[in-house]
């Protein structure tokens, strides 16, 4: 049997029917519909179309609309976290790490995508707090990317590119509310120069 992020996506259906999709595109499919376009804005037949699925098989697969939005910021946060790690790992300097993924944020500033800004703080706005299990799923997957930012803080350290002094949980969460402004800013319309030159204040924390 083959295995997703959220479980077997080959195999038997409870009803006894087997899949006749793959239920990771599927879900990508919706995500991105959630992330151009918000919840609310977003109809279960906008949802049914990027998907290609039927209303029974909809509903077979994923129970509802609500449903189908929290794996869906569940599959979002998987795949960035999994994605940060891979180029820290490729990376091999903390440092450099953080400086790239800063630096990259003005790149954003262009292509048809580039302004959506990051999907889980475009639901902390969305829900605020209206949605406890959402609102939980938001946090939970913030604290992942610390994390990440931490390890990578942690490794600059060590590396003797980042001030052992500074302390690494403190340094990292700065930096992931600062991402999170960066592409607020870029959503909101921010050209690239603006944002480079804001990721640079940002990078001199590391100094």
């Amino acid at each position: 049997m083959t295995y997703g992020p959220f479980g077997p996506i080959l195999g038997v259906m409870a009803i006894g029917r087997p899949l006749e999709f793959d239920p990771d595109i599927a879900l990508e499919s919706a995500m991105h519909v959630f992330w151009r376009q918000g919840y609310e804005a977003s109809s279960l037949q906008d949802l049914l179309g990027a998907m290609g699925l039927s209303r029974s098989s909809f509903y077979q697969a994923f129970e509802s609309k609500p449903a189908l939005f929290k794996r869906c910021i569940q599959f979002y946060r998987q795949g960035l976290v999994d994605e940060l790690q891979s180029k820290l790992r490729k990376t091999g300097s903390g440092k450099a790490f953080i400086q790239t993924l800063f630096r990259d944020v003005a790149k954003e500033t262009t292509g048809p995508d580039g302004r959506r800004g990051c999907l889980l703080m475009n639901t902390a706005s969305e829900f605020a707090q209206s949605d406890p299990e959402i609102a939980d799923l938001v946090s939970n997957s913030i604290k992942n990317l610390t994390r990440v930012f931490e390890k990578a803080v942690k490794q600059g350290q060590q590396q003797g590119d980042i001030p052992s002094d500074r302390n690494s949980h403190v340094l990292a969460n700065y930096l992931v509310s600062s991402m999170s402004g960066l592409r607020n800013m870029v959503k909101a319309g921010a050209d690239s120069k603006s944002i480079r030159q804001t990721a640079d204040i940002v990078l001199s924390a590391l100094d």
